[in-house]
């Protein structure tokens, strides 16, 4: 089967397109003869979409392992500018 879809014909097929995205993978809808939107399941754009990290993580993967973070005695913060 195909993947492309024209606009008009993804619209009145939409059920259709969305089924084929799940079974047969990424669906293009085409408008004037160009590819314009893709169509495709949540667990295809998961694999696609890159995963944010926690804070934590990131400052545990931190190569700077003797960073002193203790806090400025007397900073005036933001008030005083």
């Amino acid at each position: 089967m195909r993947n492309a879809w024209q606009l008009q014909e993804a619209k009145n097929q939409l059920s259709l397109v969305v089924e084929s995205a799940l079974t047969r993978g990424t669906q293009i809808i085409t408008r004037h003869g160009e590819p314009t939107v893709v169509v495709l399941s949540v667990a295809e754009y998961k694999k696609l979409r890159p995963r944010r990290k926690r804070l934590v993580d990131l400052l545990r993967a931190c190569p700077v392992k003797d960073l002193d973070l203790k806090p400025i005695p007397d900073y005036p913060g933001e008030a005083a500018l």
